[in-house]
């Protein structure tokens, strides 16, 4: 979750101006950066239990050490809640979840030095409190109840929402992790091309990054619950958005559905202001309950744009928001994947081949069953399984093609090996998890603290 903004902008006052803010991350190829982000859970290693924020060894100690490595503090109402550096910030999410959200850089190699980098800096920090940290997409032990909400302003306004509109939501605030990368384009005739390959494909990258099958201490049945949370959270504004496959689509028909996505808040003077189901229509003309007689400023359009949560995310760029959080070698995985599949042209070709008869019914199979069967979910004449390797294929052409080399002259194809050993043997990491659960680990998952720690 980004961080509070420092500068409001324009007052909207015509609907061209929100086309434009999207519009206006398009760029050309040498330009293209990638952004990848990772959220992981933080625990006492005494006991196993979650931080609070408060506390020796609280969130609020864990960031201000933090800032021995050059990470500068922002502070909502006394509070520091994010860190900043360059342009990159690491946040909290709703129950006390870290996350990188990287700086935006050219290539795999540097992303992935610079997942090393943070994880060293976090890896210190957490040995003096007595803390660790694990990527996996779902909380395998705690209650909702044993989770310490941050003290972030729109996170109690989200918190009173969401068992409005959905059973689950306060389990994807408060219990999920997720890996993902951002991803630029050239032109809206590119950007609905990515869209449309990325959003067809979230489902395979789900099944590669699968890691959620506990839940409060047993097996759920699920290879990616964190993914199946999502069906059940908010239909205002999750899902796989069928209209990006319509003909017409672009960032016309992007912001309609953003409009129509009721707000969350508004952010005013260091406040967040309860503007929860309101319609950001009404705020165009002045009729926002929240704040009557106002008009949006451009920064607020900014703050709705990250309220909506597609399975793939439009802003000045593309999100990719499909995979769980996992081990580090995954952290750099996920980047590699999009990066091979949409970066490169002949790529992106071939990948559009592979999805673009696809039909909405088959696309909504596989959005239904990947979270619970992974890899095995059915699909056409086989399984997802055999479209995952056809997948990384792809990617690994791509990235060969990009021919970005490193000090020792590798390229960028060996961040997909963690992938292709995956498709291969048809085994996802959540298979990992259950086959130490019912063997070595006795029927525990309290040892994934310690062999998956970070």
């Amino acid at each position: 979750m980004s961080a509070p903004p420092t500068t409001r902008g324009e007052p909207i006052t015509d609907r061209r101006q929100l086309v434009a803010y999207l519009e206006s991350g398009s760029k050309p190829a040498p330009d293209w950066r990638i952004g990848t982000e990772h959220e992981k859970f933080a625990y006492r290693t005494s006991d196993l239990r979650p931080l609070t924020y408060d506390g020796p060894d609280g969130i609020r100690e864990l960031l201000t050490r933090m800032t021995r490595f050059g990470w500068q503090p922002v502070e909502e109402k006394g509070n520091i809640i994010a860190l900043v550096q360059d342009m990159a910030n690491i946040t909290l999410e709703p129950g006390g979840q870290v996350e990188l959200s990287g700086a935006p850089l050219e290539t795999l190699h540097q992303t992935c030095a610079e997942v090393h980098r943070h994880l060293r800096q976090v890896k210190e920090v957490g040995a003096e409190l007595g803390i660790a940290m694990m990527g996996l997409g779902f909380q395998p032990k705690w209650t909702r109840d044993d989770i310490p909400w941050m003290p972030k302003g729109r996170y109690k306004i989200m918190r009173d929402y969401m068992p409005k509109v959905g059973s689950l939501g306060l389990d994807m605030m408060t219990r999920t992790c997720t890996v993902q990368v951002n991803l630029d384009f050239a032109s809206e005739a590119d950007m609905v091309k990515k869209f449309r390959v990325s959003l067809a494909l979230q489902p395979i990258a789900t099944a590669l990054f699968a890691m959620s099958p506990f839940t409060e201490g047993k097996p759920n049945g699920f290879q990616s619950f964190r993914s199946h949370i999502w069906t059940d959270t908010d239909p205002d504004r999750t899902g796989d958005i069928p209209f990006v496959f319509e003909d017409g689509f672009g960032f016309e028909r992007y912001v309609d559905y953003l409009l129509d996505t009721p707000m969350y808040f508004v952010y005013r003077d260091g406040t967040y202001i309860d503007a929860a189901g309101q319609s950001f229509r009404a705020y165009m003309d002045g009729k926002l309950p929240a704040l009557p007689g106002e008009v949006p400023l451009i920064t607020d359009w900014a703050d709705h744009t990250t309220t909506a949560f597609p399975e793939v995310r439009l802003k000045k760029y593309l999100e990719m928001r499909g995979a769980d959080g996992g081990p580090w070698r995954s952290l750099c995985a996920l980047p590699a994947l999009w990066v091979g599949l949409l970066y490169d042209q002949v790529a992106l070709d071939a990948a559009w081949d592979l999805v673009k008869d696809w039909t909405t019914e088959e696309r909504a199979h596989l959005r239904a069953e990947v979270p619970r069967s992974g890899l095995r979910t059915t699909f056409r004449n086989g399984t997802v399984r055999d479209v995952a390797l056809e997948v990384v294929a792809i990617a690994r052409d791509g990235l060969a093609r990009r021919g970005r080399n490193d000090n020792w002259g590798d390229d960028e194809t060996h961040f997909l090996d963690t992938l292709q050993m995956i498709a291969e043997s048809g085994r996802s990491p959540a298979d990992e998890l259950l086959e130490k659960f019912n063997g070595p680990w006795g029927g525990s998952v309290d040892p994934v603290f310690k062999e998956y720690a970070y």
